[in-house]
């Protein structure tokens, strides 16, 4: 039963989850399915634990339980009503129950929960006169139940609180960027500390703790105290504790990372959180403004920065603000791959440099972008010449590198005869001879010339003689003009 295999969902944000199915692989898992914000995979007890312990960018793991079809949330009792829960509780166990609906059937996710309360608490009163208690925290089973259209899932919640709260933040700025969003973010530009990294506004540190984390491949569940299948009724604490304590995985890193703050509140905190976690010989944190910054604190690296939005917090001038990043970007860090995750396209602008990648992505409510802008000296045409893997395509000819009229090569036999048939003498060429003009050999248009035919004909079958006339043919043109003229 230990090896048995099962369903696994693993939860994430918008844009991550590509990210996250390379994590799930990496780490065993089978059948691999991406979804939207979520992927499905297929694994043991043991791979349950160690994706909790693992995965930098999931949220929750959960183990569904059970499948059906709702199309209102009385089904949804009816259903869950006659469902064993003792296999998995008893009277004594508290429970909480996280709901999530997209579904027009279904128009309030309360109403859906509190439902499926009624299914756990009727259940148990039917058989024992009494029902489990409901915790909001700290529950003994956390229940999952999602509901897309009239498609549900009830799953176990094996994670508790979600992954993001690894443990060890011990104080934080006023808009700490998520844990696992910072670290999707820093696998996205595919970092892996092969070079140097650097956040010239490091805020409470999140970005530099987990790239040291990444570079490492230290697990950031490592720090947690608790998961809420620890209180399952077939925990097994040894093979948590073998995974836990199994550093096989890690490895040496031999490069520097570097964060930089204006405020000093805001080191100081990033200080205190980069001690918790345990990797203050990876980072050297300074306190000094982004404009400050007259050399890069190495030859080539990669920076990534979230700078403030003007929303929760703000510089007195924004603008000025993402001027200088342009203009530090431009002057001091050369050679760099920078990554700027921002929300305002205005901001955007005033950085001033052309990005070669745009990744949406949802820093809480807020929709952002995380913008790649590649520093190089001279020109961006040259920079990807110089960086190109293939040879470069053929430019199509433009009207503007096209030779002019006066400048183009005489060809074919008129050319020849125009331009050649003075030999060599400077005059102008001789003009085509032609035969005197005579209005008599010629009628002067069809209509006389049809009339003189008319008339000639009458004359020889008026003289006896006996003689077919075919009609003329007429064009398509002549017939247009006759029609003309009639009009």
């Amino acid at each position: 039963m230990q090896n048995e295999k099962f369903e696994i969902v693993a939860k994430t944000f918008q844009g991550l989850e590509g990210v996250l199915a390379e994590e799930i692989t990496s780490l065993g898992g089978s059948d691999v399915v991406v979804g939207r914000r979520m992927v499905s995979f297929q694994g043991d007890k043991a791979l349950l634990y160690k994706a909790n312990l693992a995965c930098r960018t999931a949220l929750r793991i959960l183990k569904p339980i059970l499948h059906f079809e709702a199309s209102n949330p009385d089904e949804v009792y009816n259903t869950l009503r006659n469902y064993d829960w003792e296999q998995l509780m008893s009277v004594s166990t508290t429970f909480s129950i996280d709901s999530v609906v997209f579904s027009e059937e279904f128009r309030h996710s309360k109403f859906v929960t509190y439902r499926m309360k009624d299914a756990i608490a009727d259940f148990f009163n039917e058989r024992y006169g009494k029902r489990p208690s409901v915790r909001l925290t700290n529950a003994d089973i956390q229940f999952n139940l999602h509901i897309n259209n009239t498609s549900c899932t009830l799953s176990l919640d094996s994670s508790g609180e979600s992954l993001h709260k690894r443990g060890y933040r011990d104080a934080q700025t006023e808009a700490p960027i998520n844990e696992v969003l910072a670290a999707g973010l820093i696998m996205l530009t595919g970092w892996r500390g092969e070079c140097d990294l650097i956040d010239p506004m490091c805020g409470s540190g999140t970005f530099l703790i987990e790239a040291a984390l990444i570079a490492t491949n230290t697990y950031p569940g490592i720090f947690r105290q608790h998961f809420a299948f620890e209180r399952w009724s077939d925990f097994d604490a040894d093979l948590l504790e073998e995974l836990y304590n199994d550093d096989s995985n890690e490895r040496a890193f031999e490069h520097k990372i570097y964060g930089s703050d204006i405020s000093v509140k805001a080191t100081a905190i990033a200080e205190r959180n980069i001690k918790s976690a345990g990797v203050g010989k990876y980072i050297e944190l300074t306190t000094q403004p982004i404009q400050s910054y007259e050399t890069a604190p190495a030859e080539k690296g990669v920076l990534i920065t979230n700078p403030p939005y003007g929303e929760r917090i703000g510089s007195s001038d924004m603008e000025a603000l993402y001027e200088a990043i342009g203009n530090r970007l431009k002057h001091v860090f050369k050679g760099y791959t920078a990554w700027v995750l921002g929300y305002r396209q205005e901001h955007f602008d005033k950085i001033g440099l052309k990005p070669s990648a745009k990744i949406p992505t949802l820093n809480g409510a807020l929709e952002c972008e995380f913008r790649k802008y590649e520093i190089f000296e001279g020109t961006y045409a040259a920079h990807k010449r110089a960086t190109a893997t293939e040879p470069p395509k053929p430019r199509p000819m433009r009207s503007k590198d096209k030779p002019r009229k006066d400048d183009r090569k005489p060809f074919g036999k008129r050319s020849e005869h125009r331009f050649n048939n003075n030999k060599g003498e400077d005059k102008k060429p001789r003009e085509r001879d032609r035969k005197p003009y005579e209005r008599n050999n010629k009628p002067t248009n069809e209509r006389s010339y049809n009339t003189d035919r008319k008339q000639a004909t009458t004359a020889k079958m008026n003289d006896g003689e006996k003689q077919t006339v075919m009609p003329k043919k007429t064009t398509a043109g002549s017939r247009m003009r006759s029609r003309k003229k009639q009009q």
